[in-house]
């Protein structure tokens, strides 16, 4: 079987910008036509003159912390669906919430790319552990995976023993999920002397993979590719066997702009990753990730001929994300709302041993009551755990930021 999935991937660079600049007109015509987001903001727009990179420069950046004003004002999806909400197939909820359609179509996220340049084939068993409740994860990897004739196993987060078991008895071929729980599950197999040894391959996706971490999978007799995609998007980029980069996919248009404009950079140079989508559901044109990253020059080793980015390099905003999830500096608002003892707070996200973990700083009498208070009310509003810690009223910087991400990736 070839190594790659269809003929897409290995075209002449040149057929495929012409392919994919000759598709703009009529995109940009059916959002304009489709979408009340575009009718307002490309009304004068002449969609026939968006044929080139730089006519689609042109058009404005929409970017992803917009998305829950947008959504406020016109829900679900803040005008920019194009298919009506009786014509999708799921409706998903992403932390602040953010709401995301899913279509109808096969493998609509495009995640099968990824899946089969990480090896997996048809007949073999996919252990997914991504959620398959609220959040569209879960789903992007299955749709891929039934695609590509392997049968899955929707294992979802948590159950640590229960993941080891069914790998003992399922034997699965790899594994689906972030790296930080991929650890979790190999080292609960070793404290069970549980065998897990039938997993020899893992796309891992939704927070950053490490060096160490892909040397210790490597140790392992396991084979782990990192996927880059975002519960608007789904699948933008994926690792190969070239190991040089992410490969971007085939149906998005790739540009990096210099952060808070739509400006875009000269190919290097690190910036905002912006795409443009033809997902006709959901035309996201212009779309800032929010995600930093740069293009690397040249073909990957592999044999795949689309641009490939050097991976996430960071936020381009403060916007962030904790364990696979998107942390927002409105949701630090919400648990000052609700709190209004605290006079000024700062979310900090460090990595220790390789493991996320998020600790709000609060300018405020401490107190055990407090403490506890507030760790509930983070869980509750970013749908994740974090710890709280006191600092003297006027200690914090007075420099606007809320959200401080202060992982070390060496």
């Amino acid at each position: 079987m070839s190594k790659y999935l269809d003929e897409l991937e290995t075209r002449a660079p040149e057929a495929r910008e012409a392919a994919l600049m000759a598709r703009l007109p009529a995109h940009v015509a059916h959002a304009r036509s489709q979408s009340s987001w575009y009718a307002e903001h490309f009304a004068a727009v002449e969609a026939g003159d968006i044929k080139s990179r730089a006519d689609l420069a042109r058009l404005p950046v929409i970017r992803k912390h917009q998305l829950l004003e947008l959504q406020k004002e016109r829900l679900p999806f803040g005008g920019l669906a194009a298919t009506p909400l009786a014509g999708l197939g799921r409706v998903f909820s992403s932390p602040g919430p953010i709401y995301d359609p899913e279509g109808k179509s096969a493998d609509w996220w495009r995640f099968g790319r990824s899946l089969h340049a990480a090896g997996f084939r048809a007949g073999e068993l996919v252990h997914n552990t991504f959620a398959y409740h609220f959040t569209p994860a879960g789903f992007m990897v299955d749709g891929a995976a039934r695609k590509l004739g392997c049968p899955v196993f929707p294992a979802g987060v948590g159950q640590t023993e229960m993941q080891v078991q069914a790998i003992s008895d399922l034997r699965p071929a790899g594994y689906v999920g972030t790296p930080s729980f991929l650890k979790i599950i190999l080292d609960k197999a070793d404290e069970l002397k549980a065998d897990v040894s039938s997993l020899k391959k893992a796309v891992v996706s939704g927070e950053a993979f490490f060096p160490a971490q892909k040397q210790a999978c490597a140790e392992r007799g396991i084979d782990a590719y990192e996927a880059y995609a975002s519960a608007d998007l789904g699948m933008i980029a994926y690792e190969t066997a070239g190991h040089e980069g992410l490969v971007l996919e085939e149906e998005l248009i790739l540009e990096i702009v210099r952060p808070g404009t739509g400006e875009v950079l000269p190919d290097g140079e690190v910036g905002e990753v912006v795409i443009t989508s033809f997902n006709p559901d959901y035309p996201l044109i212009r779309f800032g990730t929010g995600d930093l990253s740069a293009i690397l020059p040249g073909v990957s080793p592999c044999g795949r001929t689309n641009t490939r980015i050097r991976g996430w390099l960071g936020r381009a905003d403060q916007t962030t994300k904790v364990k696979g999830m998107f942390v927002h500096p409105e949701q630090v608002a919400a648990v000052l709302k609700r709190h209004p003892e605290i006079d000024r707070a700062r979310l900090v996200v460090t990595n220790p041993d390789g493991a996320d973990v998020m600790t709000l700083h609060c300018e405020a009498t401490a107190g055990d009551a407090l403490g506890n208070a507030v760790a509930a009310c983070m869980r509750d509003i970013t749908k994740l755990r974090g710890e709280v810690a006191f600092a003297a009223r006027g200690s914090l910087p007075n420099d606007g930021k809320v959200i401080s991400d202060d992982r070390k990736y060496d």
